[in-house]
């Protein structure tokens, strides 16, 4: 699998994996209100062990893939994009792979080394460990503007939340060129019941791989 489509799914497919990437956030630069809110996001996150649901995704090309995504922290997570799209993401709580089923390759990176470690630790925390630039509060939602540098990306994150629920329902990532990846995700279900067989990674596919 090329580089790009690798750095091209840690933009758009992981939720909240940069939601703690980036320098100290300086307090000091939000209100005591904008602050109440982002411990109330964090404390949301924290309390979700188990999440799956629907995501569709909005290039800057203007093109559109769809998948399901299931969470299980800390550590696991897989996100499957539905056909045409082939790319199949699997953390097993110790190495990410990321698969394209057409081409039949697989890359495998340790998830130490690799943003998710973020959105699959045991405790997130929000404000201590991410880069805020902005908190816009309305009445029906709560948006989060973070600047984001690391290895697979480079640019600006805007999470939207639900104001009740606290609820991560979209989010942008806008890069170092200025083009916008968006992905909205839905149907979501928290704290259910998982399948411990989603986070499988068949390791001796590269095996197989490499013998051709």
């Amino acid at each position: 699998m090329r580089q790009s489509t690798v750095t091209t799914f840690f933009k758009s497919a992981l939720l909240a994996a940069s939601l703690v990437i980036g320098s100290m956030t300086a307090a000091s630069a939000l209100t005591s209100d904008e602050q109440q809110k982002l411990a109330q996001v964090n404390t949301y996150f924290n309390s979700v062990k188990t999440m799956n649901g629907d995501f569709i995704q909005f290039g800057p090309d203007g093109g559109q893939s769809e998948g399901k995504f299931y969470i299980a922290r800390p550590g696991k997570v897989r996100f499957y994009y539905n056909p045409p799209a082939k790319l199949d993401i699997i953390s097993d709580g110790k190495s990410v792979s990321v698969k394209d089923r057409k081409m039949a390759t697989q890359d495998i990176w340790p998830l130490s080394q690799t943003p998710l470690r973020f959105l699959l630790a045991e405790n997130i925390d929000l404000q201590k460990d991410a880069n805020v630039t902005n908190v816009l509060v309305e009445p029906d939602l709560i948006t989060v503007t973070l600047t984001d540098q690391t290895t697979f990306n480079s640019g600006i994150l805007t999470l939207i939340f639900d104001a009740k629920s606290y609820e991560l329902k979209q989010w942008t990532v806008t890069d170092a060129q200025g083009y916008d990846t968006t992905v909205a995700v839905y149907n979501i279900v928290a704290n259910g019941p998982t399948n411990k067989d989603l986070f499988k990674i068949d390791y001796l596919a590269n095996t197989r791989q490499n013998q051709k």
